[in-house]
């Protein structure tokens, strides 16, 4: 667990001190700005947690960074989500730390109720997000065309169980997996509208809750996820998401195959401190049982 976490550790650090040469003239350097708690951001710029664990939209990932902590400020966020369809309950839980406005550490762990298909089984991913703001600002570029984009990475590990876990050893998906990205955020402030487009290179079956890859797909997959939002009042958001997903387990029978994951939500931010998403969503088919529809509710602290 400790080189899982370390990992993204490392690169997050090494990238800080990129920008940090970068941006500091090496015959003159000046003191780096002390980092403060703080959350200068508006009101849900920065977006809700993700069953990820990145700031963004309930299903994908956007450009904006965790927490209101804009230049100078860090600021974290926690989070609990639930899921529940006809046949199948997801419980997700996590915490995120975003530094200057530019860099994001997320983690998160789900835990899926696979019990109509094994009984007592509950498949268990842990996940490390990484994300760096690497153009753009959301609100200054506002009333531009610029958006803000980011690239993150989520290294994610998965705990089936021995009956599931050899199912999966039988189609040949390995336990862990990286899924890289690369989000574009444009807010229109003016008009109370974001729209987010993010482009995932992933291995994960049904989001890595069955492993990653597969003996008939070794290779990544670049999917589009899509979000708008439009902003009804200064504290309440509404919108739609939707995530196109490989399909790597279709080879072993219709029961495996996968297809896009879509919903539409309600953000409520009562206080900077405070916010709660509801949504209806569409997983499709998941091991055999189609059209799984259902809600969604997620709580999310910030400070």
């Amino acid at each position: 667990m400790t080189r899982f976490v370390l990992a993204p550790l490392t690169w997050l650090l090494c990238a800080w001190g990129a920008q940090a040469q970068t941006t500091t003239p090496a015959s003159a350097p000046e003191p780096r700005p002390a980092v403060s708690l703080g959350s200068s951001k508006l009101l849900l710029t920065g977006g809700v947690s993700s069953i990820d664990g990145a700031a963004g939209g309930g299903l994908t990932p956007w450009a904006v960074t965790g927490s209101y902590a804009t230049a100078g400020e860090i600021g974290g966020t926690a989070f609990i989500t639930r899921t529940k369809t006809q046949d199948y309950a997801l419980n997700v839980y996590g915490a995120a730390i975003g530094v200057m406005d530019r860099f994001e550490l997320s983690l998160a762990r789900q835990e899926f109720n696979a019990g109509v298909v094994v009984p007592d089984t509950t498949l268990k991913l842990d996940i490390v997000g990484i994300k760096a703001r690497v153009a753009g600002d959301a609100v200054l570029d506002s009333d531009t065309l610029m958006p803000q984009i980011a690239i993150g990475a989520q290294f994610k590990r998965l705990s089936p169980g021995p009956a599931v876990g050899g199912v999966l050893d039988s189609v040949s998906a390995k336990r862990n997996g990286v899924d890289f990205y690369v989000s574009a955020t444009k807010l229109f402030l003016a008009q109370g509208i974001l729209v987010n487009g993010t482009l995932r290179a992933t291995k994960a079956n049904q989001n890595g809750l069955l492993g990653f890859g597969s003996a008939d797909k070794t290779s990544y997959s670049v999917k589009p996820e899509f979000s708008l939002a439009y902003l009804v009042s200064k504290n309440i958001a509404v919108g739609a998401e939707y995530r196109f997903k490989p399909n790597n387990l279709a080879f072993a029978g219709a029961a495996f195959e996968e297809q896009a994951w879509k919903d539409l939500f309600i953000a409520w931010a009562p206080t900077k401190n405070v916010s709660i998403t509801a949504a209806y969503v569409d997983l499709g088919n998941i091991v055999g049982h189609t059209r799984q529809t259902g809600g969604y509710v997620s709580a999310q602290l910030a400070f």
